[in-house]
């Protein structure tokens, strides 16, 4: 059993161990926000496309919406997958903190476990992030902002 006038300082390390991946936590939380925001906007506007009824005389307008609901059936796998992938990096980050505090409390050689779980959790953030800037780029490419003439 560890001694009580020991573990005071011990545990006190292990909590300022354990505060590096908290703020990456933050930040992964953050990121996830705007993700499933944007996953939300995606869904939102497939619904009120495929809700909209035909129109027989324009073709033209079907064809665009078709080609609409390609595109944001696109972004919307993408950022699932972004969002899926950054949730497994907080997941992973999550693993880390307790095995700092049994590493510092029951003094188990646990660094490359940490190290390894680090390590895929950095990794796992950036994949999610590479998907999640290509679903921007492909709505930065596929919805066009027309201007009207300028006032003067």
């Amino acid at each position: 059993m560890i001694p009580l006038a020991n573990a005071a300082p011990d545990v006190g390390h292990a909590i300022q161990l354990a505060l590096a991946p908290v703020f990456l936590l933050t930040g992964i939380a953050g990121m996830l926000n705007v993700m499933a925001g944007r996953l939300a906007r995606i869904i939102d506007r497939g619904r009120q496309l495929k809700e909209r009824p035909l129109d027989a005389a324009a073709a033209a307008d079907d064809a665009e919406r078709v080609d609409e609901l390609h595109s944001l059936e696109r972004r919307r796998q993408l950022a699932s997958t972004a969002i899926t992938s950054c949730t497994l990096s907080a997941l992973l980050v999550c693993t880390v903190i307790p095995c700092l505090f049994l590493e510092e409390l029951l003094g188990l050689p646990l660094r490359w476990l940490e190290g390894v779980l680090f390590t895929g959790s950095a990794l796992a953030l950036v994949v999610g992030l590479g998907y999640f800037l290509v679903e921007v780029h492909l709505a930065t490419r596929t919805v066009r902002v027309h201007r009207g003439s300028r006032r003067r």
